[in-house]
């Protein structure tokens, strides 16, 4: 039946046909408005603009309502990733998931084991004060850690995120749910590692490291806090908040940040550095696994610094001589002369110590780990 209207005759096809296409214009101008406002948030001058962040500003007289996490909610913004089980179209909220305790604390929030009410799939959950972030001047480094959450879609051993979304006052990073503990925990109670082990896991750590240089990401707080295994005993690699994003091969950059005990000799000396920063700390995390302390470790931060900077590397012999040369390339003061300057990741792949690594397996998970936590 046609829809007759003085000079208009639409019939149900054409009518279709123009829904069809106003509702692609429409998602693609909101795709549009979503990109143009990360660009916004990530650029710390451009918000800093009176303007901008009036736009961005949050408004608390908003229409709220007390979620069912105790938190207060304005209407959703849901932005899926490749990983999500779940249509892209379901727009998640805070209340499509039971919170079963507090996981984790950090400097602008809490991390929650969720359950997803739907799938039953169980989350970390990371819940972010927008307050504290934007009062510490913050929004760079959330962003960036979003920026590369979202860019890992395949990495076996980098942490997946789920959904990203957020309320009038809080930010919500929905993550792998990784069981088997931190890394520092597993080295604590043991104090060291034995050089299969520790080769392990620094094979899976490198191959990390290599896959987010590919994508001109350097990581730059390598520590074993920021390692965890999964339920398996595989590593994952966690928070990206320190990350630097659009690092060619031979780019550098100046910002100091980092943990005082893996800190490469040129960030201390505010020099600039390159992706090979990341080198020098996974030898610091390889050295720690092997000989129980980093390698420069003072109680005193400036001796340690001091160390860092002038003391000659001490490698007892109960490594083997690959481990222990492996160990001086990458920790080679000289960043020029540092194992990985030129090749990066296939530099350490080559190298003696991984020679019985199947990278091929590695990748595929297909290498038994040598410890299964217990979960």
């Amino acid at each position: 039946m046609a829809v007759t209207e003085t000079r208009c005759d639409l019939t149900y096809c054409k009518m279709r046909g123009i829904v069809s296409v106003l509702t692609a214009f429409i998602k693609e101008r909101k795709m549009g408005l979503n990109d143009f406002i990360q660009k916004l948030v990530s650029n710390p001058h451009i918000c800093q603009h009176s303007q901008v962040d009036h736009f961005l500003k949050i408004d608390e007289n908003q229409n709220e309502e007390t979620g069912r996490d105790g938190g207060i909610h304005s209407p959703e913004v849901c932005l899926t990733s490749p990983r999500s089980s779940l249509c892209e179209d379901i727009q998640i909220k805070p209340c499509d998931f039971d919170y079963l305790k507090i996981i984790g604390k950090g400097s602008f929030g809490k991390v929650l084991l969720a359950k997803h009410k739907e799938t039953e799939q169980y989350y970390a959950v990371k819940v972010l004060q927008k307050k504290i972030i934007l009062k510490k001047k913050e929004q760079k480094h959330i962003m960036a850690e979003r920026s590369v959450l979202l860019k890992n879609i395949k990495h076996p051993f980098l942490v997946g995120l789920h959904y990203s979304f957020q309320t009038t006052d809080k930010l919500y990073f929905v993550l792998d749910y990784v069981n088997g503990g931190e890394l520092f925990y597993h080295l604590q109670r043991e104090r060291i590692f034995l050089e299969p082990r520790a080769r392990f896991y620094a094979a899976e750590i490198a191959s990390a490291l290599g896959y987010l240089h590919s994508l001109h990401v350097v990581y730059r707080d390598l520590k074993p806090e920021n390692i965890l295994l999964d339920s398996q005993g595989h590593i994952v690699l966690t928070d990206f908040g320190l990350c630097k994003e659009g690092l060619e091969a031979n780019g550098t950059t100046t910002t100091f940040c980092g943990t005082p005990e893996y800190l490469a000799p040129e960030v201390l000396q505010k020099q600039a550095y390159d992706r090979t920063v990341d080198w020098w700390c996974l030898g610091c995390v390889l050295y720690e696994m092997l000989y129980g302390l980093p390698p420069f470790y003072s109680r005193n931060t400036a001796e340690m610094y001091n160390n860092i900077l002038h003391k000659s590397l001490v490698l007892k012999p109960n490594v083997s001589n690959a481990g222990r040369e492996l160990l001086e390339g990458l920790l080679q003061k000289d960043r020029t002369k540092r194992l990985g300057v030129k090749d990066d990741f296939l530099e350490l792949k080559k190298h003696s110590f991984f020679s019985p690594i199947n990278w091929d397996d590695l990748m595929a998970r297909k290498i038994t780990p040598p410890f299964i936590p217990s979960v």
